[in-house]
């Protein structure tokens, strides 16, 4: 062992290793010391040392330290979040209601969101806030009344929504209603209330046909007695009055056979086209 000799490391050897090792050092504090923050989002930075800073980061480049540092990215835009809850009316009716709500943090909140809820806020406070909300809301409401004054349930259920995601820092931008389903004894008794009313739109409208019917029959008849009236009136102050209704059913005759593509050969008399063996004279 002591015959064994030890090559030396010269120092221009030693003086590549310590240059290597700045370089590669100085490398991953360059590619580490960046970040970027998307659009639509916000950054927030943990330091080992003070821990969350209040500081939101904007869209854009930005820098920090290296191990001691990293950033939490949020996604600051609406999303939506569809949820189901099966609750009771105040007619003790079950009732499904699906519900669409579209939420986003408060961007100037998220070191505070990060503290108490964590990136997955969502998941933590939606479910629990909606399903409260929605069995406090539909249990002040009958099963119709869900139904008819659907625009008014839904108010009622964004404004108590709004208030409380508000307490965690959550932004609701909207919230509707998607679904609504009842059990099927409701919908069976829907249905049959639904087929009564057609039945009795149905009478209604046969009744009022005929009081119309009886209406028209007696102003027809009205008119007609008046009209025999004024014929007999014109027959007796002036005899001609019946020569001239003949002309006339005369000229309608000839008129329709004159257009018609058949020959007729019918007497005149029937025809009442015997006009000249008529009296034109006027006798009172």
């Amino acid at each position: 062992m002591k015959n064994v000799k030890v090559p030396k490391v010269t120092k221009g050897v030693s003086a590549l290793v310590v240059a290597g090792l700045i370089g590669g050092a100085g490398l991953y504090v360059s590619s580490n010391s960046l970040y970027n923050v998307e659009g639509g989002h916000r950054a927030i930075v943990f330091n080992r040392i003070l821990g969350v800073k209040e500081k939101v980061y904007p869209e854009g480049t930005h820098l920090l330290i290296p191990f001691f540092e990293r950033p939490i990215i949020y996604d600051v835009r609406a999303r939506p979040h569809l949820v189901e809850s099966t609750s009771g009316s105040r007619d003790l009716q079950m009732v499904k209601i699906g519900l669409r709500v579209l939420t986003r943090p408060v961007p100037d909140q998220l070191p505070t969101v990060y503290r108490t809820l964590g990136v997955n806020y969502n998941e933590r406070v939606l479910p629990s806030i909606i399903h409260e909300t929605l069995k406090a809301v539909v249990a002040q409401y009958n099963a119709s009344q869900l139904i008819t004054q659907r625009e008014a349930v839904s108010r009622e259920i964004r404004k108590i929504l709004t208030a409380r995601a508000s307490s965690f820092n959550i932004a609701l931008d909207d919230v509707s209603i998607t679904s609504l389903t009842f059990g099927k004894e409701f919908t069976a008794a829907i249905e049959a209330k639904q087929i009564a009313a057609q039945e009795a739109e149905r009478a209604k409208f046969v009744v009022e046909k005929a009081e119309q019917d009886k209406r028209s029959a007696i102003i027809r008849a009205q008119g007609e007695a008046k009209s025999a009236q004024l014929i007999g009136q014109a027959i007796a102050n002036n005899k001609s009055f019946i020569t001239l209704r003949k002309i006339e059913a005369a000229r309608d005759i000839a008129h329709i056979i004159a257009n018609s593509a058949n020959r007729v050969y019918l007497s005149s008399e029937d025809l009442l086209l015997n006009l000249q063996g008529m009296n034109l004279s006027s006798k009172k």
